[in-house]
Order: structure tokens, then sequence, then C-alpha cells
């Protein structure tokens, strides 16, 4: 397989497993906001949005006033109140230690803010791994491809020098919008059909099996 410089992650259902305590934190920013409680399934297709835009789009009949309310719920649920674990999937920091040690230049572009994105690279102590980062407060939201031409333009690389890597079909279409490769992975919110629609260049089940696509060499325990 083609192999990249850049190789630029979305962060939450693609490294952390932090999918629960999104779905966990929003449906109790719609109670607390006297709003009908989206299912999880709802909430799981809006993961990779920016949080104005997953608003909008879980509750349509709200105001603006209301979004800003679910927000602030939102936020304060995720980071103070909701218990739901959120590790980093097994093998993740593994993974990104020995790529980073083989000299892969290393990105994240993430519908978290750029707050909340330092707040848990601080957390799981992978702030050095990464020569760039874009949060959802940065720049348009997914699908919109400017957070991916902002880490390019920074770094000075071209499209075909990278490939995405994430979860959901907003990572994909993001990367497809700009002529960048993308690697899909099952273990997020979605499936392997939904991801097909994109045309990644691979779509894989495992954290061993995507450290083999990105450096060609088997993940060393």
């Amino acid at each position: 397989m083609k192999q990249y410089q850049l190789i630029i992650f979305d962060w939450d259902g693609t490294l952390m497993d932090s999918v629960g305590r999104i779905v966990s934190s929003m449906q109790k920013a719609a109670q607390a906001s006297h709003l009908a409680v989206p299912p999880a399934s709802s909430v799981k297709d809006i993961i990779g949005l920016s949080l104005q835009v997953s608003m909008q789009r879980l509750f349509p009949q709200a105001s603006d006033e209301q979004h800003k309310t679910l927000i602030q719920h939102y936020s304060n649920y995720y980071k103070h109140l909701d218990d739901t674990p959120t590790p980093l999937f097994s093998g993740i920091d593994r993974m990104m230690q020995q790529l980073y040690a083989s000299g892969k230049s290393l990105a994240v572009a993430t519908g978290k803010s750029r707050n909340g994105l330092e707040r848990v690279l601080l957390e799981t102590d992978m702030t050095s791994l990464f020569c760039a980062r874009r949060g959802a407060d940065e720049a348009k939201s997914k699908p919109d491809p400017l957070m991916l031409q902002q880490i390019l333009d920074e770094l000075n690389m071209p499209p075909q020098s990278a490939v995405m890597v994430g979860d959901s079909v907003h990572d994909l279409a993001m990367a497809q919008a700009i002529g960048m490769d993308s690697i899909g992975v099952t273990w997020g919110v979605h499936d392997k059909a939904m991801l097909e629609h994109h045309q990644p260049v691979a779509i894989v089940d495992t954290v061993a099996e995507l450290h083999q696509r990105l450096s060609g060499s088997s993940l060393h325990q």
C-alpha cells in the first residue's frame, strides 16, 4: 500500500473511545433543555461535526438561543458531570508512538473545539506526537475540507502526501472533497457499508491492521 508522509487522524471514535460519553452527554443536555431526547443512533450520526451544526441537525425546531443552551449543557456534562469512561482504543497509544518514532508526520482534524482537543491531548500524554491539529472552531465543520487544507498549508504538503483516518462518513467525505486518500475504521460510529460510499483506499477492523496499512509493518508489542 502507498506510504504517506502525513497521517491525519480524527479523534472521537477513531483514537478515543468517547462515543458513549458523547451520546450520554447529548441526551442529558436535551433533557436539561426540556427538549425531545434524540436516540443514540441519531447522536452517533453527528459525531465529527461541529457542535453548532450538530445541534441544528439534532434539534432543527429549536431556536438559536436553545441551541446555545444545549451547547452549554452538553459541554458541562461532557467535561464535568458524565463519568462514562473515554479510554484510547486498545493498541492506539502503542501504534501512535511507533508511527511517530518511524518519522511519520501526525496530525488531528476533529469535531472537538481546539480547547477540547488540547485537554484530551494532555490527558492522554499525546500532545508532542502531533505536528499540526485543527478543531471545529478553527475551520468550517466537516465535511467541508477547510481544516485539512489548513493543515496541508501549515506543513507545506500536497494532498497526495497525506491520508485521512476516520470512523465516520464526515471524515471520509472531507478527504474526498480535497482529493486526499482516506482509510475508514469500523470500531467507531459508521459501519463498512456507509464508509464505502466515500471510496476510501482501505477499511480496517483492528488497530493492528491500521498500523500495518500506515507503516507497512506489524504493531510491535
